[in-house]
């Protein structure tokens, strides 16, 4: 009897968890068929190597956006990976319990869930008003910041995650501190801090708010970093409020590449973190 009754027990909560589980999964499933559905249409290679038409106009595609993105998600990868590994490796390996590390820990927490658009705002008053024009520079700074605080908490745990052993063996042999954290912590935990890196890389590279106050956008080729540049999100929405079917069409294309640059991203993490598990 009482084996029926956790058979009955367990049937019942793997029920429970599979519906659940294909509830969670509809919403994503149904977003990306019907990005799919309306974006694959209007991808071509003009898509991907003509820059904007005017306004009305049939044709264009959006290869300065595509290009914008990727320089700020560059720039924020420069100026956030490295602050946020550094950061990390200091509150984990030299100061994990003081009170400077909880503070920065909390800050970390704080900055985690502040929204992105007040993270533009802030850099549209701190920098694009003094600056006197928006620019990429500006944008890939917004995303930077979103981005450090992401990579302060992946960093720190992969950091942990390193038996306290190996740090030991190091020291044993008479090695510094320094090089202990370069040549066997950091090279221990590299996989798993480039899986977090890479989140949230695939994070910011959607942002759409902070690049409204600091990049701005343009129809045509940014000349230099000092200036407007157009990107992907940003080009979308100024295409989906827009009363033209034509821009429509583009927006949903540029959709449909964003959320694939975002799915690659995450399925490279993913693969790499499998690796590390393995």
């Amino acid at each position: 009897m009482n084996d029926r009754l956790r058979n009955y027990r367990n049937w019942m909560m793997l029920s429970v968890f599979t519906i659940a589980t294909i509830i969670a999964l509809i919403p994503l499933f149904g977003v990306l068929s019907y990005v799919v559905k309306n974006g694959i249409s209007a991808l071509s290679l003009q898509f991907f190597t003509n820059l904007p038409k005017a306004m009305g106009l049939s044709g264009g595609g959006m290869a300065n956006a595509i290009v914008g993105t990727l320089i700020m998600v560059l720039i924020a990868s420069l100026l956030g990976i490295p602050i946020g590994i550094l950061a990390a490796i200091y509150l984990t390996e030299y100061d994990r319990h003081s009170w400077l590390s909880v503070g920065v820990r909390f800050a970390t927490d704080v900055l985690t869930g502040i929204p992105s658009i007040i993270v533009g705002i802030v850099i549209y008053t701190a920098v694009v008003l003094k600056m006197g024009n928006f620019s990429a520079l500006a944008g890939g700074l917004a995303l930077s910041i979103i981005m450090i605080p992401l990579i302060i908490r992946s960093t720190e745990e992969m950091l942990k995650l390193v038996s306290h052993s190996i740090r030991e063996a190091g020291y044993a042999l008479g090695i510094s501190k320094g090089k202990t954290i370069l040549r066997i912590i950091l090279p221990t935990a590299a996989k798993g801090i480039i899986t977090g890196a890479m989140l949230a890389v695939a994070r910011v590279a959607g942002e759409t708010a902070p690049l409204l106050f600091t990049a701005l956008g343009n129809q045509y080729w940014a000349r230099s970093l000092n200036e407007p540049m157009a990107s992907l999100p940003v080009q979308i929405f100024q295409y989906a409020t827009s009363p033209y079917k034509e821009w429509h069409q583009q927006a949903w294309a540029g959709s449909l590449v964003l959320i694939s640059l975002v799915i690659i991203l995450n399925l490279s993490a993913r693969f790499a973190f499998r690796s590390r598990s393995n």
